[in-house]
């Protein structure tokens, strides 16, 4: 069995080849494809590509994402990207009868006032959060996509949604990071630099939900050796947090003692995210493991030995 990973070497693609590897896939059965490799948008390159790979299982990582601020900035590129990569995936899988494919969706695909926490029959309730529709509208398409393909061709396709990741290897760029590498690389700094103050945006109030990147990876992995249903998945940790606790909590393990300003005219984006995981623990068995305390001081360690020297 050959295993296609796109964006296999991104800050999730890398543990999930760990996870892999763990579960007794061999590196040489584990294809990483880089955006260099293959314009995915491209779907002459995509079948040219899965020609010369002929996959058995692709899991399907790629995809064009930031924070709010990124999002606000580039909603027709993350619209475009992120539709037409999975959807020549998708058809490249159908034409070459690829045994399985594992869609990773967002959890920007929800409607901004589900109900918390956010269950799967919800998805369909509502339009998505403005600041980030485009991206999570695309995402959301693609499950469309995949239960037709399911339903006319047979395509066994699975789709997943993860909620806000965070863990050693973020990406910690302040033009596009999310908000745990961003709080992270501000708070460092400005202890090393002596700094009273730092600035966080809105007013604090949204709530987020964050799973460490080792727990998804291996909900990925569970999922892909062991769901094959059309229902989408949540993976998440079904525990929330306010953006004004969790600025604290950084604050505290990164040991910066100044203070916050918070800017109102910034925005919180979607008042709150928190997911119900029961249909993950059910289907698949799976079920985060990593605090979201622990988490965040091994990736502000792993944040001070790599890139905040």
């Amino acid at each position: 069995m050959k295993y296609l990973i796109t964006g296999g070497a991104g800050f999730l693609g890398q543990f999930i080849q760990k996870e892999l590897a763990a579960r007794g896939i061999k590196t040489q059965d584990q294809i990483i494809l880089r955006s260099r490799d293959c314009d995915l948008t491209r779907q002459d390159q995509v079948e040219a590509m899965m020609q010369r790979i002929r996959p058995d299982v692709i899991l399907h990582l790629a995809a064009r994402v930031g924070g709010i601020g990124a999002n606000r900035e580039n909603p027709g590129l993350y619209f475009y990207a992120n539709m037409m990569m999975g959807a020549n995936l998708i058809e490249a899988a159908r034409v070459m009868g690829i045994k399985k494919i594992v869609q990773v969706g967002t959890i920007c695909a929800y409607p901004k006032f589900t109900p918390v926490p956010f269950r799967e029959d919800d998805l369909w309730n509502g339009y998505p959060e403005e600041t980030n529709a485009p991206y999570g509208v695309a995402k959301k398409a693609l499950l469309v996509m995949l239960q037709a393909y399911r339903q006319q061709y047979g395509v066994n396709g699975i789709y997943l949604l993860p909620v806000n990741l965070y863990g050693p290897g973020d990406n910690f760029d302040p033009q596009s990071s999310h908000v745990i590498p961003a709080l992270i690389r501000k708070c460092v700094e400005a202890r090393q630099k002596g700094l009273s103050s730092i600035e966080a945006w809105g007013t604090g109030a949204a709530s987020r939900e964050f799973l460490h990147v080792e727990d998804c990876a291996r909900g990925i992995v569970d999922a892909t050796l062991h769901y094959d249903g059309p229902d989408p998945v949540n993976l998440g940790a079904g525990r929330e947090i306010t953006i004004r606790d969790l600025t604290h909590l950084i604050a505290r393990l990164a040991e910066f003692k100044g203070d916050i300003r918070w800017d109102p005219s910034k925005p919180d984006g979607q008042p709150r995210r928190c997911l119900d995981t029961t249909r993950a623990e059910k289907l698949f068995g799976f079920k985060a493991r990593i605090s979201l305390e622990d988490g965040l001081a091994q990736t502000i360690q792993w944040y001070r030995q790599h890139v905040g020297q």
